[in-house]
């Protein structure tokens, strides 16, 4: 059977971005508990880095990508400017396609665009990001919405179940 490890981006010790009283990691556990449950309800076996508001460190969740058909960790994106927006993912060129379909599921639910010229997707080594640990080891790292848009905070607020379920369709076709 096919294993979909979802994971929460940051942990219980680092909150990540901040917006007033929203906290990435807390974002990042509820994507991961929302998609898990739709995943379990399809009766697809799910590796999660915690219940609830639990949350392991990153070496913890890296482990746990040996092995899954696919590997997603939840982030947000930030930026000074409160206009800066849209989803992006980033991933190996192996998940281009995976990403690209995650994205545009995170981006027709919340109204959204897909960040970059390429669907959402961006090579790991892209900008300002290189050498990260969960896309190194095979996993997807999706950043849903910037949590310091207040436009798209308030989206999330209102249809996060929506994008999760969303984002767990797309995670449940890989798993066939």
């Amino acid at each position: 059977m096919s294993v979909i490890t979802v994971t929460a981006g940051h942990s219980n010790k680092d909150p990540g971005a901040v917006n007033g009283l929203f906290r990435e990691a807390d974002i990042a556990q509820e994507m991961r508990n929302m998609v898990a449950l739709y995943l379990r309800q399809k009766d697809i076996a799910v590796k999660t880095d915690g219940e609830g508001k639990g949350n392991l460190p990153l070496p913890a969740a890296i482990k746990l990508i040996a092995g899954s058909k696919a590997a997603v960790e939840f982030h947000c994106n930030a930026f000074p400017k409160p206009t800066a927006g849209g989803c992006e993912a980033l991933s190996q060129p192996k998940d281009r396609a995976l990403s690209q379909r995650l994205c545009k599921a995170v981006s027709d639910v919340m109204g959204i665009p897909t960040r970059g010229t390429d669907g959402g997707w961006k090579n790991e080594g892209s900008g300002q990001h290189s050498r990260l640990g969960y896309v190194r080891n095979g996993g997807i790292i999706l950043e849903l919405f910037f949590i310091s848009n207040p436009t798209e905070l308030a989206v999330w607020q209102d249809k996060k179940w929506s994008v999760a379920k969303a984002v767990a369709e797309v995670l449940a076709e890989v798993a066939k």
